[in-house]
């Protein structure tokens, strides 16, 4: 797979450069990693993905909590799309043997980024009313949602199914 293989060469440079240990922690807990890196990524489109649309999209509207809220609703989407993606076939490797399984792991997976996201919508709300910058905001919401999503992620959606 091309995950593993960037996966080996970053642990191989490691290794080179005199972290055994940090490589060796990695494989050890291999699914918190990979799940620390995608979660970094899915952070990384959903920012870039809010700002785009918050700046470019949607420059013209005036009121900025619509803005806001637009804008992050859009990225929400998107980094969910992602997410759902990378967690089922990089992370927790997850196989579905059946449509009604992955239909029920579908609708588990959005709903519980629907849940972390009405805390990430509440919090960017709080940055308009105290006038705290909305981008830093967003950057400690993300934090916060990633923390979660990987306890309801690992609890809920992708428990280990033996076949």
């Amino acid at each position: 797979m091309f995950v593993d293989t960037i996966e080996n060469f970053f642990l191989k440079i490691l290794e080179r450069i005199g972290l055994k240990g940090i490589a060796n922690f990695y494989r050890v807990h291999q699914e918190g990693m990979r799940y620390l890196v995608f979660g970094a990524l899915t952070t990384v489109v959903n920012i870039i993905s809010y700002i785009l649309f918050r700046t470019t999209f949607f420059k013209a509207i005036e009121n900025e909590q619509i803005k806001i809220n637009i804008s992050e609703i859009i990225a929400f989407i998107i980094a969910v799309l992602f997410a759902y993606i990378t967690n089922k076939i990089y992370v927790f490797k997850s196989k579905t043997k059946y449509i009604k399984e992955l239909i029920k792991e579908i609708i588990s997976f959005i709903s519980c980024r629907i849940f972390t996201e009405i805390i990430s919508i509440l919090m960017m709300n709080i940055s308009v009313w105290l006038n705290i910058n909305d981008i830093i905001m967003k950057i400690v919401s993300n934090i916060i949602v990633i923390i979660l999503n990987y306890i309801l992620s690992k609890i809920l959606i992708f428990k280990n199914k033996k076949y």
